[in-house]
Formats: structure tokens, C-alpha cells, sequence
């Protein structure tokens, strides 16, 4: 079996290497990205493996036309692909899992944090400035945190709060008996208006987009801090900005923001992005912006290489694969 795996990074070579032979496979490495271009470097190949390039109606029907039957993102989140077409046309997509530990260890930095005023204490100290204005935190223990969307890396990011002696309330639309041993199951409107800390931890779908915005902003505590390890789409930028701008809102920390996928992960020294937003948000000292990297881990990199493998020969086999999206 063969598999053509685009978007290859230096960082993955090891772990390709270690599963072709686990597997007894052959994959081929292309560090380009997907593109109307270089598609026909797929012909031939059953299943290609990607990243979080955009693939659109028209790289759909071009993989198809080529023989490509199966796409495996190495991600958790599959909404850069068509989904909708690649059903039509009979084209299978799966994503992967990866070690929980890598969003969910983030997450709580990231709340720490923001809490403890981080970005302002750093900047600070680089231009010599050791004084204490404006820099006095909070602790965990005195705050409640609401945590939207209690799957795997929400359980896990609770279970790691548990240790911090703070109060929890949590969303979902499914409830779980492991996550009612460490937090209140409430309303989303009740997460929003008790909660001094808010992280997400939901996929991105149509019902969730621009889970925050105005109208959800307006229930939330004077001050509260928006944690976002997820996905961009979850957030209204611009209402985002607006909070933190009439101080409702008293500092952020993303990984993800909106529009991102043509920014985060390129090397854009000397460019001028368009991303107004982007450069606004880096401008507020509360609020903490990093480039989609709370995945980032050595384990979590190889659960993606070796889910995205695996995934592949599930499909072309014809068994019963967790990872597969579409029906």
C-alpha cells in the first residue's frame, strides 16, 4: 500500500520512517502543500494524508478524477476540507486523535497566563521596567472557571484544574459522569454569566461559530478572561476586540483567531498580513496570541503520523475506522 503525504514537515520524517516499517507501507514524503498545481503528484495513490490546507470543491473533483479514494488530516479538525462535496462525489476523509495532554497542558498555561498578567510582566522586564504597577494577578483558587465542551481534551483540562482548588461549571451538549466528579454541568447562559474564566474546548460547526460574540459577551462577568485553544471560528473578532477595548473583558489568551489559515505556520517576516485583526489583538497588553501550537508536542506529532497511516489502511481494508468523518 501507498501513500502520498503532503504538507510534510522535517519534524514528522522520524516518525513516517518508524510507521512505514511498523506497517509495512510506503509513504511519500512532499513537503508542498496541496495545490490545483501539484495534484497529480497523487495520481496513482488511493489515499493522500494532508494538514489544514484548504481543500476546496475543486481539488475534490481533481483527486477524484486521479483515483484518490480517501483523505486523512493529520488534525483533529477537518472544517478546512469540503466535506459536502467529498460526500457527494464518494470520496472518503478522516482526521486523527492525538495525545490529550498536549491542548490541555496548554490550556492551563495559557489561563495561568493570562491571570497572572504575563504578557505585560515579560514586556516589562524587557525594557528594564521591574516595578509592580500594573501587574498584580489573581489566583486560581478565588475564580471560577467555565469550560465549554467537556470531550476528551475538556475532560482532561478540567481533571488537570482539579488540582488548583477552583470552582468549575461545564457545557456540553452530552453530559459525562468522570466530569461531574470535578464540575457543575450548567446552562451555557449560566457558564456565561458566573464564570471569571472561560476556555472552549468544541469543534467548529455550524452551530458553534461565533459561539462568543456581542450578545454572549454582554452575560459574561465584568473583567473575564476568554481562553481559546480550539478553534478561531468560535469567537466574533470583532465583538472580541470591542470587549476587550470597553474593558468587559479583562484579557484573552489564543491559539487560534479567526482567518488564520494563511498566516500561522508560514515564515512571514517582513510582510504585511491581512489580518487587521491580528494586528489589533497584538497590540491589547492582556491579550496573549500564539500561533496555533498548543498541539505541539513530540507525542502528539506522532499519534498524528501514525492515526493518519492507520486511518488510510482502515479504509483501503474496509474495516471499522474511528477516525473516518464521512459516511
Amino acid at each position: 500500500m501507498r501513500i502520498l503525504a503532503y504538507s510534510h514537515r522535517k519534524d514528522e520524517t522520524i516518525y513516517f520512517e518508524e510507521f512505514m516499517k511498523k506497517y509495512k507501507i510506503e509513504v511519500v514524503l512532499c513537503d508542498d502543500e496541496p495545490t490545483m498545481d501539484n495534484v497529480n503528484l497523487a495520481k496513482g495513490f488511493q489515499c493522500i494524508s494532508i494538514i489544514t490546507t484548504e481543500i476546496n470543491s475543486e481539488l475534490i473533483d481533481k483527486f477524484h478524477e486521479i483515483g484518490v479514494k480517501f483523505i486523512s488530516t493529520r488534525t483533529i479538525g477537518y472544517d478546512h476540507i469540503d466535506i459536502k462535496k467529498a460526500k457527494e462525489i464518494g470520496i472518503g476523509v478522516g482526521n486523527v486523535t492525538y495525545s490529550t495532554n498536549s491542548v490541555a497542558d496548554y490550556t492551563i498555561m495559557m489561563i495561568l497566563m493570562a491571570t497572572r498578567k504575563m504578557k505585560a510582566i515579560i514586556e516589562s522586564s524587557n525594557v528594564q521596567d521591574y516595578s509592580l504597577k500594573g501587574v498584580q494577578g489573581k489566583e486560581l483558587h478565588n475564580l471560577t472557571v467555565g469550560i465549554i465542551g467537556t470531550g476528551k481534551i475538556g475532560k482532561m483540562v478540567i481533571k488537570h484544574l482539579s488540582g488548583f482548588d477552583t470552582k468549575m461549571l461545564a457545557y456540553d451538549l452530552y453530559e459525562n459522569e468522570e466530569t461531574k466528579k470535578y464540575a457543575e454541568y450548567v446552562s451555557l447562559e449560566k457558564l456565561f454569566t458566573s464564570s471569571d474564566i472561560i476556555t472552549m474546548h468544541v469543534p467548529a460547526t455550524n452551530d458553534n461559530y461565533h459561539l462568543i460574540n456581542k450578545k454572549a459577551i454582554k452575560l459574561m462577568k465584568d473583567g473575564v478572561f476568554i481562553i481559546n485553544t480550539a478553534r478561531g471560528s468560535l469567537i466574533n473578532t470583532d465583538d472580541l476586540i470591542e470587549g476587550i477595548e470597553e474593558k468587559k473583558i479583562g484579557g484573552a489568551a489564543l491559539d487560534v483567531i479567526e482567518h488564520e489559515g494563511d498566516i500561522y505556520y508560514k515564515d512571514l517576516k517582513g510582510q504585511i498580513l491581512a489580518n487587521r485583526e491580528l494586528a489589533i489583538l497584538r497590540s491589547f497588553p492582556n491579550v496573549i496570541l500564539t500561533p496555533h501550537t498548543a498541539f505541539y508536542t513530540d507525542q502528539a506529532v506522532s499519534d498524528m503520523v501514525e492515526h493518519s497511516i492507520l486511518s488510510c489502511i482502515l479504509f483501503m481494508e474496509g474495516k471499522e475506522n474511528p477516525w473516518k468523518v464521512t459516511i
